[in-house]
C-alpha cells in the first residue's frame, strides 16, 4: 500500500532515515498538460518577430505597467475564526446541501505554473480562506515548485494572482496571500471537537473539474494516524472514508457543525500486495492552528528548525507495537544518553509510539534544545532518557 503525498524535497540527515516503504505516488494536486520547452527551429523562427515587436512591447508594456494598479499581498494579523465547543449539531446527521453551501465562500481554486526537469506544466488544488483580507491555506505539495500562482475566488470567473508567504514541507501546510478584502473565512473547529463515527464532508476541486467543487460524504474512521511521506512523517492525521481524489490537496473535511476539522492531504492506494479502499487522511486541527502561527511567523522572516536525535529506525516484525532502533549516530543526543542499536523505542515526548513514523513526527516537532523523555524497552525492561535535541545536521556533497 502506497500513500499519494508530498514530493521529496530535502534528504533525510545522517543517522535517521525514514524507514523503507513503497515510494510515494504523486501528491493530491493535479498535474496536467505537460509541455515540452519548445523545438529550436520554432525558438529560431519567432527570433525576427520578437526582434521587429520588441521596441513596441517595451513601450506598451511600461505605460501598463504605469497603469496598473499597485498589488498588495499581506501577511495578515487577522485571527483565525475558532468554532465553539462540540455541540449537539457534531452529534446529528450532516446536511449536505447546507454544509457545503455554507462552505462555499470560503473555498478557493489554487492553480500553479510548474517547470521540472525540461518539462512545463500545470497544477491544481485546494484553498481555504483564512482571513477576510486574503490570507489562504493550502497543502505545501499543492505550491511546491510553483513559478507562479494563482487562486480563483467563490464566484469569480477569473483566477487572481497570489503570493506564497511560507511552506512548511514537512507539515505539509503552504500560507499564500491574494490582494483582496471583505473575504469569508472559515471557521475552524476546536481540535477536541472531533470523535470517531462524526459525519464530515470533503470539499473540493476533484480532477479539476468544470463548475464548483465536489463534496463526498464520510466519516471520522480513525484519529491520530500517523503516515510517511517524500518529506518525512505526517502525524495527528484524521482517517476518512469520504473520498479523496487529485485536486482535493488542501481542502476542507467538514463536520455537520459547518467548522472545519482537518486539511484534506492524502490517500492511501493499492498496490501488488496490499489493498486499500476509502482510506484517506486530513491533518487535524491540532496539527494546522499551531502550524498557521509558525507559517505566520516564517513570512515575518523567522527561521524555524526541527530537532534531531540522531537514530536510525525500523518496523517491528513480530507484531509488537513500538520502533526497533537499527544505528545510532555517534556523538547525537541518542548516543549520549545511551540509547543502543535493538532497543524498542515505545513513547517520546509522553506521545505512544505504534512505529517508525510516530518516532519520526514526534521528533520533529520539536526545537533544538528542547528536552523531552523517550522511554524505551530493553529485553523486555522499560527505562526513560531524557535527551536534549540538537539542531538537523546539514547533508554535503
Amino acid at each position: 500500500m502506497s500513500m499519494l503525498a508530498p514530493p521529496s524535497g530535502r534528504d533525510s540527515a545522517p543517522g535517521f532515515p525514514p524507514p523503507v516503504l513503497p515510494e510515494p505516488e504523486k501528491p493530491l494536486g493535479v498535474w496536467k498538460r505537460p509541455v515540452k520547452h519548445l523545438g529550436v527551429i520554432w525558438t529560431v523562427a519567432l527570433v525576427c518577430t520578437a526582434w521587429t515587436a520588441g521596441l513596441f512591447g517595451v513601450y506598451v508594456g511600461a505605460r501598463i505597467e504605469r497603469r496598473a494598479p499597485s498589488t498588495t499581498y499581506r501577511n495578515s494579523t487577522q485571527p483565525v475564526t475558532l468554532g465553539n465547543p462540540r455541540s449537539k449539531a457534531f452529534d446529528q446527521r450532516l446536511d449536505v446541501a447546507g454544509v457545503s453551501a455554507r462552505m462555499r465562500p470560503s473555498i478557493v481554486t489554487v492553480s500553479t505554473d510548474v517547470s521540472e526537469k525540461g518539462l512545463a506544466g500545470e497544477g491544481v488544488g485546494t484553498g481555504i480562506v483564512l482571513t477576510a483580507d486574503g490570507q489562504i491555506l493550502t497543502n505545501a505539495h499543492v505550491v511546491n515548485g510553483a513559478t507562479q500562482v494563482r487562486v480563483r475566488l467563490a464566484g469569480e470567473r477569473n483566477p487572481r494572482s497570489a503570493k506564497i508567504l511560507a511552506t512548511d514541507p514537512s507539515n505539509d501546510l503552504a500560507l499564500l496571500s491574494v490582494d483582496v478584502t471583505g473575504l469569508t473565512p472559515a471557521v475552524l473547529a476546536d481540535a477536541n471537537n472531533v470523535r470517531v463515527g462524526d459525519d464530515v464532508l470533503a470539499i473540493g476541486y476533484a480532477l479539476d473539474l468544470d463548475g464548483e467543487a465536489s463534496v463526498t460524504l464520510g466519516i471520522v474512521s480513525a484519529l491520530g494516524r500517523t503516515i510517511l511521506t517524500d518529506t518525512g512523517a505526517l502525524d495527528g492525521m484524521i482517517q476518512t472514508d469520504a473520498a479523496i481524489s487529485s485536486g482535493n490537496s488542501g481542502g476542507p473535511l467538514v463536520s455537520a457543525a459547518g467548522e472545519v476539522v482537518g486539511i484534506n492531504t492524502a490517500v492511501a492506494r493499492s498496490d501488488a500486495t496490499n489493498t486499500a479502499s476509502s482510506i484517506g487522511f486530513s491533518i487535524s486541527m491540532a496539527q494546522v492552528l499551531p502550524e498557521i502561527e509558525t507559517l505566520r511567523s516564517m513570512a515575518r522572516g523567522v527561521q524555524t528548525a526541527e530537532g534531531f536525535l540522531g537514530i536510525g529506525l525500523a518496523e517491528r516484525t513480530d507484531g509488537g507495537r513500538g520502533a526497533l532502533v537499527t544505528t545510532v549516530n555517534p556523538d547525537s543526543p541518542a548516543a549520549l544518553v545511551g540509547i543502543e542499536a535493538g532497543d524498542i523505542v515505545v513513547r517520546v515526548g509522553g506521545i505512544d509510539i505504534d512505529g517508525s513514523a510516530g518516532v519520526i513526527a514526534a521528533v520533529r516537532g520539536h526545537h533544538p534544545g528542547d528536552e523531552i523523555d523517550v522511554v524505551i524497552d530493553r529485553s523486555g525492561a522499560k527505562e526513560t532518557f531524557t535527551v536534549v535535541l540538537v539542531g538537523r545536521p546539514v547533508i554535503t556533497g
